[in-house]
């Protein structure tokens, strides 16, 4: 197969570009696979796509290059077709649309994958009649604006499929987006293996790495683990990230007396080495569209306490098995499952095993065999079939988007 991915900017980091690198690497061992980035701002990407993956770009923002595009007028005028509610919509462009129309209108390959939903409406739209068109998912439905919602309900029908990362999303999106015909289907993101020997369980860290950010809720780790300070002060948590809550966190260290305790440690890349230094993982974020760090940790031999937001943890943590779930925000109970780990080395190294054991399902190789699988029977109902299905998802577009314009004037 030839499978070509549209995304944002292949040359950032960031979640998904991690496991669109890993999924492209996969699947670039069998199939003729390209990641296809609207952005291009460094000469060399952050991740390495692996010599049988093709990169390649539509807008150059080099200043330094002589393809540099930032001065062409169209990229001063607003985009028309990328979503006006769309969260990185102040990034494109009219010049946007016209680069990534004229790629995908004559873009020759057997499966189109769209990795954000602005870039899957362009898909949705104005991929040429031929190519198997999906849209992934890779936050959640429910972190989406109803603006941008409706505006998704107009094209969607269009797809042939859209790839949720967890089991709860697809149900959502089962239930309220309503997209007859559409493959609706949870496929997790893949982490690979570390090229390293995982955590013994013998190192006194506990270890949490994401954005330094609000809905990742560091405050209330900080919070239970001056609990677990005054229990253990032998114990010492690291934090990996960067984000815009770091000066708010380095006084809540100060202000709690935890400084020789709690470290800010900044963003790290690769992450594998910092996470097989500590003996437990912890995650106590609000919301979780999947929960990249969590597998992350596992395939390197830790258990993970997570609190048990939507929608990820739960479908990957195995409860009292390789790992510990939390009620959301109660910082009493993510000192308690700390606790429970630091205090018993046996169930600690045990549930390290489990976890290193358990955690093998997310490898890109069975990922991607997931893709391939969903791929061959898209391409299956291809001809006729598909091209009924693309009118008929044309009308219900249509009549979803004239239907919820209704609703907006009679609310009004």
């Amino acid at each position: 197969m030839h499978i070509s991915f549209l995304i944002h900017n292949a040359y950032g980091i960031g979640g998904t570009i991690r496991t669109t690198y890993n999924l492209a690497r996969s699947l670039g061992e069998q199939h003729d696979v390209e990641i296809v980035s609207v952005f291009r701002h460094r000469d060399q990407p952050i991740f390495d796509p692996g010599p049988r993956v093709r990169l390649s770009h539509l807008v150059d923002l080099r200043k330094s290059s002589p393809s540099y595009d930032g001065g062409d007028p169209d990229h001063g005028r607003p985009a028309e077709v990328f979503p006006v509610t769309e969260g990185r919509y102040k990034q494109y462009s009219a010049l946007t649309d016209r680069r990534i129309a004229d790629h995908l209108r004559s873009l020759e390959a057997d499966i189109v994958v769209g990795t954000r939903p602005g870039l899957n409406v362009h898909i949705a739209r104005e991929a040429r009649r031929g190519p198997v068109r999906v849209g992934q998912e890779h936050l959640t439905l429910s972190t989406h604006s109803n603006g941008l919602k409706r505006a998704l309900r107009a094209v969607y029908p269009r797809l042939d499929a859209v790839t949720t990362v967890t089991e709860a999303d697809a149900r959502t999106y089962r239930g309220q987006m309503r997209l007859p015909g559409v493959r609706v289907e949870a496929v997790p993101n893949s982490v690979p293996a570390p090229g390293l020997d995982p955590a013994d369980g013998t190192g006194k860290w506990v270890v949490a790495a994401g954005r330094l950010a609000p809905v990742k809720r560091y405050d209330l780790l900080i919070h239970a683990f001056a609990k677990v300070s005054e229990a253990r002060p032998d114990w010492r948590l690291r934090i990996y990230g960067g984000g815009v809550q770091h000066a708010k966190l380095r006084t809540l260290i100060d202000k709690l007396g935890l400084y020789n305790n709690v470290f800010l440690m900044g963003p790290a890349n690769p992450l594998d080495p910092e996470w097989a230094k500590g003996s437990i993982a912890a995650v106590t974020s609000s919301l979780e569209s999947f929960g990249m760090t969590i597998v992350e940790a596992m395939r390197c031999g830790l258990p993970v306490v997570s609190t048990d937001c939507p929608h990820g943890p739960a479908e990957i943590i195995d409860n009292g098995v390789d790992g510990r779930l939390v009620p959301t925000g109660d910082t009493d109970a993510i000192a308690a499952a700390l606790l429970d780990l630091i205090n018993n080395d046996e169930l600690r190294q045990q549930m390290g095993q489990a976890a290193l054991k358990d955690s093998a399902r997310f490898d890109p190789s069975r990922v991607a065999g997931r893709y391939e699988t969903l791929f061959s029977e898209l391409i299956g109902r291809g001809g006729l079939r598909g091209s009924l299905h693309r009118a008929r998802g044309s009308l219900i577009g249509g009549a979803f988007a004239a239907k919820d314009s209704l609703r907006k004037v009679r609310v009004a």
